[in-house]
């Protein structure tokens, strides 16, 4: 990734010009760590002597990371529920499969639901997905009540004592009542048998500043605890996992980082971190 090598190597001549600095300025950008984020960054840097960059941005760019648990939380039940959201497109199916086949390679027993019910393609996948790592997955029929699959969900769950239920959700944005209304009543009819232990945002870091309109949407409308981020493949567009976090102080959880089922670890803060500057 190394997204802070230009600006390592040009504080390290000891000699920037206003042009590398408008160089390094847009680099930045272009990795969609946010101008503001940029500026700060740079106006920092301005003051730094050379052999105190490395040390003294890492620090920087750690605070700007967020301070909240990565793991997934835990409650008095047995049976976690982890809600997974956002726009169509993002990866939000797969991702809710390969958490659940993630989980399951932890030892833990898991079922899956389809309460993306708008889009039958959406139902049509998590099943496919489902059947390859041979995890059950409760569905209902097109264009019925998601919080109807999620009640059969959470039931089948409990009866079988189940370590996780993994809930797909539908991405639809049209309106935000509409989402807010949705989401809220799957959680409600959850909680009246069990704990929403986490629920998770998947963001595409390939839609840049985008990603961040989506962020705050589904913050406004749902109780997010983290985020999943797809498409996290090491190119220079991973700034917006520092931008996603020093926005909403809320913490990248897991991410995606290629097609298949196990390109999808939890995010390791360090490495990330090691990342950008080497």
């Amino acid at each position: 990734m190394s997204l802070f090598k230009k600006l390592f190597t040009a504080l390290k001549s000891n000699s920037i010009s206003q042009k590398d600095w408008d160089e390094i300025r847009a680099q930045l950008i272009a990795s969609d760590l946010g101008p503001k984020l940029v500026d700060q960054l740079i106006l920092k840097c301005k003051s730094l002597k050379p052999e105190d960059a490395r040390e003294s941005i890492t620090e920087e760019v750690s605070s700007w990371l967020s301070a909240k648990p990565r793991n997934i939380l835990n409650s008095e039940a047995k049976t976690r529920t982890i809600l997974i959201v956002g726009v169509n497109g993002a990866g939000k199916t797969t991702s809710a499969a390969k958490l659940a086949n993630y989980l399951k390679s932890q030892g833990s027993s898991v079922l899956l639901a389809a309460a993306d019910t708008f889009r039958a393609a959406a139902t049509d996948q998590i099943r496919t997905w489902a059947k390859s790592i041979d995890v059950e997955v409760i569905f209902g029929e097109e264009n019925s009540d998601p919080a109807s699959v999620a009640f059969s969900a959470i039931t089948k769950a409990k009866a079988s004592n189940l370590d996780y239920l993994v809930i797909d959700t539908a991405g639809r944005l049209h309106t935000k009542q509409n989402l807010m209304d949705e989401l809220a009543k799957i959680v409600r009819v959850v909680q009246k048998q069990s704990t929403v232990n986490e629920i998770l945002l998947v963001v595409d870091s390939t839609t840049g500043q985008n990603g961040m309109s989506q962020a705050a949407t589904f913050i406004e409308a749902v109780n997010i605890s983290g985020f999943i981020v797809t498409k996290l493949d090491g190119s220079a567009k991973g700034g917006i996992a520092i931008a996603i976090e020093k926005a909403t102080g809320l913490p990248i959880k897991f991410v995606g980082t290629g097609e298949g089922i196990d390109d999808f670890t939890p995010f390791d803060q360090d490495a990330y971190l090691a990342g950008l500057f080497d």
